[in-house]
C-alpha cells in the first residue's frame, strides 16, 4: 500500500488534522513488512485482540457507542467488529439475550433510508434502495473515528447468509421491505450472482460505504461473515473484493480485505489476491494456522463464543491461537448490551457464551504478554513439548531461536518442558495468565542443545517467557 505525505500549512489547520488522524495519516492498517502473518498500525507492530459486542454497534440505534468504545480501551482491547446493516436478526436470534445485532421496532438503521411506505418487517417504514440514509453514514462515521481515538482498530463486514428464512424476511434487501421491487429470491440465493439487481445493489452499497471510509486508518473491511453457510458463492465473494479493491484503487491507502473461510480450519489453496486476512470462526484447536502456512498474511478467529458461560474456556482459546501464530482474536461478549454498554450485563443461559470484565482482563493479560516480545520476528515453534507424554497437557510456542521464546501449557498442575536452546545466558519468568503476575524468574546459562525446564506449580494453565541476556 502507498503513503500519502501531508504537509500541514497552519498551526490551526495541524490541530485539525491531529484531531481527525485518520485523514492525517493515511497510514491504513496494513501486513507488517517484515512478517506479513502480522499487522502495522500506526508505526507499530500489531496483534488484534478483543472481546467485542455482537456487531450490532452502529445499526442499532439503541447502543450507545462511547460508553463501549470506552469499556474495550479500559480493559485494554484494540479491536471491534461491525455489521453494515445489510443483514439484522431478530431479537433473541440463536437464543441471545439482549442481542445488539437483533434491533426492536424502527430502531434499526443501515445504509438505504426510509421510504413513507409502511410495511417492514420488524415494524416502521419500508426502505427506499434508490437512497441513501445521511444519518447512518455520520454514525457509521463517529463510531470508527471514536474508535481510532481510543486506538481500536474496526473489522466492518458488509454482509451475511441468512441463516434460514426468517432472518431473511426481516433483511431491507427482501422484496417485501423496499419499495423498489429490489429481492424477489430464496434466501440462499441472494449472495450468488443469480439476480441482477440485488448484485447491483450490493456492489453500490459496498462502492458507497468504501468511498465513505476511505480516509480512516483504523479499518478494514471483511466480505461477507460465515460464507460457508446458506449458499453464499465463491464467485460471488470474489466479485465483491473485487469491487471493493476497484473502488479503492484511485485513493491514497487501500484497506486490507478479509475473507472468512470456515469453522475451525480449511486448507487455502488458491487465496484471492485482494485478499490478506483468512478469517476463521471457532478455531479451536487452532490448526488453522498450521494448514495455512503458505499464506502470506494474516490468519485471524473473528468469532468464538458458543461454548457456554465459563469465560475460561474463551481466555484459554485465545491464548493458544495467538501463540500458535494468530493476529487476530475476537471472543463474543455478549455483556455489552444497549443497557449495559459497559459490558456490566451478567450473561446468564440460554445465551450460548460469555463475557465480562474478567473475561476481558484475561484477554488483557495474553496482549501485554505478546507485546512483551518482539513478536514479527518470531515463528510457531512445535518442537518444545513437555518431556513425558502427557495428553492432558497441550504446549504452544512462539520462537526467535537463541533469542526469545513465548510458550503457553494448558493443562496439569506442573511440567518439565524440553527444548533446544543455543549457547548462551538467558532469563526465565514463569507467569500466571489469570492475573498477570509473575511467578517465578530464574537466570541460567547453556551450552547449548537439549535443556529441561521444570515450572512452578500452577491451577490450568500458566506462560512462560525466555529471552536470551546479553
Amino acid at each position: 500500500m502507498k503513503t500519502m505525505i501531508f504537509t500541514i500549512v497552519t498551526a490551526a489547520a495541524g490541530m485539525m488534522l491531529i484531531g481527525n488522524c485518520e485523514a492525517a495519516t493515511q497510514k491504513n492498517i496494513k501486513l507488517h513488512p517484515e512478517n506479513p502473518r502480522y499487522f502495522l498500525f500506526r508505526g507499530k507492530p500489531t496483534v488484534l485482540i478483543t472481546s467485542a459486542e455482537h456487531y450490532g454497534a452502529v445499526l442499532n440505534l439503541d447502543f450507545p457507542q462511547k460508553p463501549y468504545l470506552d469499556e474495550l480501551k479500559r480493559s485494554g482491547m484494540n479491536y471491534t467488529r461491525i455489521f453494515s446493516g445489510a443483514y439484522v436478526e431478530n431479537p433473541e436470534e440463536f437464543s441471545i439475550q439482549h442481542n445488539t445485532l437483533g434491533s426492536l421496532q424502527d430502531r434499526l438503521i443501515c445504509p438505504w433510508a426510509r421510504s413513507n411506505q409502511s410495511g417492514y418487517a420488524m415494524g416502521g417504514m419500508k426502505f427506499d434502495l434508490d437512497k441513501w440514509d445521511d444519518a447512518y453514514f455520520v454514525r457509521l462515521k463517529s463510531f470508527i473515528k471514536e474508535a481510532g481515538r481510543r486506538g481500536i482498530v474496526v473489522e466492518l463486514s458488509f454482509f451475511s447468509p441468512f441463516y434460514n428464512d426468517g432472518i431473511w424476511k426481516i433483511s431491507p434487501m427482501n422484496i417485501a421491505n423496499n419499495i423498489n421491487g429490489i429481492g424477489n429470491a430464496g434466501s440462499e440465493e441472494v449472495y450468488s450472482l443469480m439476480y441482477d439487481d440485488l448484485t447491483r445493489l450490493q456492489e453500490t452499497m459496498v462502492r458507497k460505504i468504501v468511498t465513505e471510509l476511505k480516509d480512516f486508518d483504523n479499518l478494514f473491511y471483511e466480505i461477507c461473515n460465515e460464507p460457508y453457510f446458506h449458499g453464499v458463492t465463491l464467485e460471488w465473494q470474489k466479485h465483491i473484493a473485487g469491487v471493493i479493491a476497484e473502488t479503492e484503487a484511485g485513493f491514497p491507502a487501500r484497506h486490507l480485505i478479509a475473507q472468512n473461510i470456515n469453522n475451525g480450519t480449511e486448507r487455502v489453496t488458491n487465496p484471492d489476491p485482494n485478499v490478506s486476512i483468512l478469517n476463521f470462526h471457532y478455531a479451536y484447536p487452532p490448526v488453522a494456522i498450521a494448514d495455512n502456512t503458505a499464506f502470506k498474511g494474516v490468519i485471524g478467529c473473528d468469532e468464538t463464543g458458543f461454548k457456554g458461560q465459563d469465560d475460561s474456556l474463551y481466555v484459554e482459546e485465545g491464548w493458544e491461537f495467538i501463540l500458535s501464530g494468530g493476529a487476530l482474536y475476537n471472543n463474543l461478549d455478549y455483556s455489552f448490551t444497549a443497557a449495559t454498554p459497559d459490558g456490566s450485563e451478567k450473561v446468564v443461559a440460554p445465551t450460548p457464551g460469555g463475557g465480562g470484565k474478567s473475561l476481558r482482563a484475561g484477554l488483557s493479560v495474553l496482549k501485554k504478554f505478546i507485546e512483551s516480545f518482539d513478536f514479527t520476528k518470531m515463528h510457531p515453534d512445535i518442537s518444545i513439548h513437555p518431556s513425558n507424554t502427557n495428553d492432558s497437557i497441550t504446549v504452544c510456542a512462539l520462537s526467535e531461536p537463541g533469542c526469545q521464546y513465548a510458550v503457553y501449557i494448558r493443562g496439569g498442575t506442573s511440567v518439565v518442558l524440553s527444548m533446544i536452546l543455543p549457547e548462551g545466558r538467558y532469563k526465565a519468568a514463569w507467569l500466571n495468565t489469570k492475573t498477570g503476575t509473575g511467578i517465578l524468574t530464574k537466570h541460567f546459562t547453556h551450552a547449548g542443545g537439549p535443556i529441561e525446564l521444570n515450572s512452578p506449580d500452577y491451577e490450568i494453565n500458566i506462560a512462560l517467557s525466555i529471552k536470551r541476556v546479553n
